[in-house]
């Protein structure tokens, strides 16, 4: 339960002293996993409106500046099972057909002008928005591009119409626009910006190529890195040989397609099974039979499970902050010059995937939080306080809740503050100096070429 401090004011006119949130330790055992429960959850069907607590700080704070990293919308499936029919899901953009969006159709008309853009590389050869009447591997579908219009939606309505942080006259250098080479990531991203923006101006709209999934740019050197990332995976590998219900469910499923075990498990068929799901389309059949919600469910909840061990074991944790460290060492370098007054970057904006999202989460200690749904969003907020200028906070919010106090570093500073944030300088310690302190080392040059404690 998390109670925002409020100072309300007495009948009487006299302010009552500030209530403080309660943040109790649970006590009761988390209930038992629901993989169908959790699969709605990831497919993020674009339904009801959601409530945030994005923009919400004392009155007397300014919201100075805002960074976004989201994991694109939903897509088609990467892998398909062998010698099954693909699903028939259409990715060309129907604004009569649901999910749909009020500006999808303003938006579809917007992308087929965009000669003005200046994209990075090989972002200028990629399409605009999804247009195959049979979804390719790994295309944005139109629930995708609803889901980030409606996220651009939600920020505007919060960070422009209310904050007032970008103005009518916005220009390019307020912008920072960063995106992975693929068509998901991009596409996603112009769905974001096209309803987020005061007035989306292709003129304006300067995209970046980021190379690595994990925005690690020109630090990606890291050995220890990539040692803690074939650990993991060692664990993973093992947890999956320790289940007998889901080797029963492969076998199974083999027989039912026709071809060997091993070959059904290389082709990762939760990836397409979630495609299934979160279209409602029935699953594969063949002759010999048809896979079910029961394998669904087995290999659903064998996957929750590996993510409950992989917060235990700790060695993603050791993963994830190597491979995080530049992204939010960039992020901290920036949030530190905009509360120096610099007034370029204002709103930023990452357009990733969930391998980018997973380990950020996990770096910052938010263990609570679920595997990223199709377009997640991590929000970076940047406050001045009116009263004292030259102090700075930051708020870090996920798919709309605020899980500032869930952060390693900042954990237990709400029971000595009333303010609903985080001293910029914690963060900005913890990136440069704490992150490292289980590899016994000072700096990421060092923490990348020496074992953890």
């Amino acid at each position: 339960v998390h109670l925002i401090p409020v100072n309300p004011v007495r009948e009487d006119g006299m302010n009552p002293k500030s209530r403080k949130r309660i943040m109790p330790d649970l006590l009761t055992e988390p209930p038992a996993i629901d993989p169908v429960y959790e699969a709605h959850v990831y497919c993020n069907i674009p339904t009801i409106a959601e409530h945030s607590m994005e923009g919400h700080a004392p009155h007397y704070f300014k919201l100075v500046s805002v960074q976004v990293l989201i994991r694109h919308g939903d897509r088609y499936p990467l892998y398909a099972i062998p010698k099954t029919k693909r699903p028939d899901i259409d990715c060309m953009l129907v604004p009569s057909r649901k999910p749909s969006h009020p500006q999808l159709e303003a938006f579809i008309k917007h992308m087929s002008k965009g000669s003005a853009a200046q994209m990075d590389g090989s972002l200028s050869s990629l399409p605009r928005y999804p247009s195959h009447s049979l979804c390719e591997m790994g295309e944005l579908t139109q629930t995708g591009v609803v889901q980030h219009l409606r996220n651009g939606q939600q920020l505007r309505d919060i960070y422009i119409n209310k904050h007032k942080l970008l103005p009518t006259d916005w220009t390019a250098k307020q912008l920072y626009l960063e995106t992975t080479g693929k068509s998901r990531t991009l596409q996603s991203a112009l769905a974001l910006l096209y309803t987020f923006l005061p007035d989306f101006d292709w003129k304006k709209i300067n995209m970046r190529h980021q190379w690595s999934t994990i925005f690690c740019s020109g630090s990606c050197d890291c050995p220890m890195r990539n040692h803690y990332l074939e650990e993991e995976q060692r664990r993973q590998y093992s947890l999956r040989v320790k289940n007998n219900d889901l080797e029963k469910i492969y076998v199974d499923m083999a027989k039912i397609v026709g071809i060997p075990t091993r070959q059904l498990r290389a082709s990762n068929p939760i990836d397409s099974l979630l495609c299934y799901f979160c279209h409602n389309v029935t699953f594969p059949c063949t002759k010999t039979g048809c896979i079910g919600m029961e394998h669904f469910k087995v290999i659903k909840r064998h996957q929750l499970e590996d993510e409950r061990e992989r917060q235990e074991k700790k060695l993603y944790f050791l993963y994830a902050l190597l491979a995080t460290h530049p992204f939010l060492n960039q992020t901290v370098n920036r949030l530190q010059g905009i509360a120096e007054g610099k007034k370029e970057d204002v709103f930023v904006l990452y357009s990733a995937h969930d391998v980018t999202l997973s380990p950020v989460l996990s770096a910052l200690g938010i263990t609570e939080a679920r595997f990223p749904r199709f377009a997640a969003r991590l929000v970076f907020e940047l406050w001045q306080d009116g009263k004292r200028p030259k102090e700075h906070f930051v708020r870090i919010l996920y798919n709309g809740a605020d899980v500032t106090f869930q952060t390693s570093f900042c954990k237990d500073h709400y029971k000595r503050s009333s303010k609903p944030m985080c001293p910029l300088e914690k963060f900005v310690n913890f990136v440069k100096r704490d992150m490292f302190l289980i590899f016994n080392s000072t700096s990421y040059y060092d923490a990348c070429r020496r074992r953890a404690l």
